[in-house]
């Protein structure tokens, strides 16, 4: 898969291309991640890349001509389809279920505003898509790019070493995993859950997916919301919820 991304600052992509998963899918050919900058598009003297808007008010906005030219130079880099993408506070929200959606596409563009955003009219000729990565609102949309190539890029075949990890990955069946306990050398099997020591598959299967159910009630509930859970999935929530309630009374009533 291609990144291609659109910065005013294009060492800070290029080191989040070069650590951890991302860094490996890199290396081993799987994901290519360039940064083009719309400055080096500029064609005054200052290579001025952004102005003040009509009607007046605060901030500068950034001007369509250089974001054209180096969205044009992009693309012709490859010829591979590229689906085009604005971080956007205004976007449809990151999901996982979207990460996997884009890291099926052969290409990505990701175009990074700054100041108060990009000319709507750039927006409305060039731009494909406008994603969020939440709520908020950040000084510019390198950080936003950087989840985006992290979470696609991980979803490369071949990009973890264990594939099984994206499958059991928060979200990836609309719940939150479950807890997770390592070898310890100080703590041993201090406060592990006796059933991840007894070796019985079937049993820790169960009280993972139990323990996946109820941290999402518990956490966010909002994702169980709408959702019609089968009858072994019920039944482990309701125990699950049972034993929460008991352990919240004896906490209130020692």
């Amino acid at each position: 898969m291609r990144i291609d991304v659109l910065s005013l600052f294009p060492d800070f992509i290029r080191q989040c291309a070069q650590v951890g998963v991302v860094g490996r899918a890199v290396e081993r050919g799987l994901l290519t991640v360039e940064p083009w900058n719309p400055r080096d598009f500029a064609t005054d003297n200052y290579r001025r890349v952004d102005d003040r808007p009509f009607g007046g008010g605060p901030g500068m906005v950034m001007l369509p001509e250089p974001l054209s030219a180096c969205l044009a130079a992009a693309r012709a880099a490859s010829a591979l389809p590229a689906r085009v993408i604005y971080l956007s506070p205004q976007g449809k929200p990151l999901t996982q279920a979207k990460a996997r959606e884009l890291a099926a596409l052969p290409r990505l563009v990701m175009v990074c505003g700054r100041y108060e955003g990009l000319d709507e009219r750039f927006i409305e000729k060039e731009i494909d898509e406008e994603l969020s990565i939440g709520d908020y609102v950040l000084s510019g949309g390198e950080l936003a790019a950087a989840v985006v190539i992290d979470a696609v890029g991980r979803l490369q075949a071949g990009a973890l070493n264990d594939a099984e990890s994206a499958e059991q990955d928060s979200f990836e069946d609309g719940l939150l995993d479950c807890p997770h306990y390592t070898r310890s050398e100080s703590l041993g099997t201090e406060g592990v859950p006796a059933v991840l020591l007894s070796g019985d598959h079937a049993k820790i299967a169960r009280w993972r997916r139990q323990q996946s159910l109820g941290r999402t009630w518990l956490r966010r509930p909002d994702l169980l919301e709408g959702r019609v859970l089968d009858k072994k999935d019920a039944a482990l929530l309701a125990e699950f919820q049972a034993e929460w309630q008991a352990q919240a009374k004896k906490a209130e009533n020692p």
